[in-house]
């Protein structure tokens, strides 16, 4: 199974206000996030792609302690704040690879895989998806509508802090293009209804 998360923040206290996460400490956070990383990721064959900000200004033994935990095979796409893989004490063997950017191809599908929100991405007009992250819950609504239906933020405080997988992914993109459907067709025969 492929599963996505971005912006999991471990250790990062100030978080918890920020984006309004219903934890009291950054432990709690911390821990809890580790539970919920495992209650959906069960097989070590799994694939978890990480879409940045993984662990934020946290040292290279805590980000080795945190991976250690997570069961699957990780991918690191890196975001703004991955300074622990500077840190000579970190294990990089305990990420399958870590990037910039990514294109993952998924049965005839491509997902751009990228920490930030990009506002038209390779394959764009093709009907690839971009998967992204760093934007937090104050600002999705007003993303979402920019970007418009085959982007999708998997930051963890979007899916409910754990790692959201692929099939998810693909129910959210078919319900947001039958509603945008269901919309364009109601206002098709309003125009109907009106003009006769």
């Amino acid at each position: 199974m492929i599963y996505f998360i971005a912006d999991m923040h471990f250790h990062h206290e100030n978080v918890i206000e920020f984006s309004h996460r219903p934890y009291k400490t950054v432990e709690e956070m911390n821990k809890q996030l580790i539970e919920n990383w495992n209650s959906v990721v069960t097989s070590p064959k799994d694939e978890v792609y990480i879409l940045g900000d993984f662990l934020y200004r946290g040292t290279g033994e805590q980000a080795n302690t945190i991976l250690k935990q997570l069961q699957g095979k990780k991918f690191l796409v890196k975001g703004n704040h991955e300074q622990y893989l500077k840190d000579k004490a970190f294990d990089l063997s305990l990420f399958e690879w870590s990037k910039d950017y990514h294109t993952l191809k998924y049965y005839k599908k491509k997902f751009i895989l990228f920490h930030y929100p990009i506002l038209e991405w390779d394959g764009y007009f093709s009907e690839a998806i971009h998967l992204y992250g760093h934007v937090h819950d104050t600002q999705t609504v007003h993303f979402d509508s920019i970007l418009g239906l085959r982007a999708v933020n998997v930051g963890a405080d979007i899916i409910g802090y754990k790692p959201i997988s692929i099939e998810e992914v693909m129910e959210i993109l078919d319900t947001r293009v039958q509603a945008a459907q269901d919309d364009n067709d109601y206002s098709e025969n309003h125009r109907k209804n009106v003009e006769e």
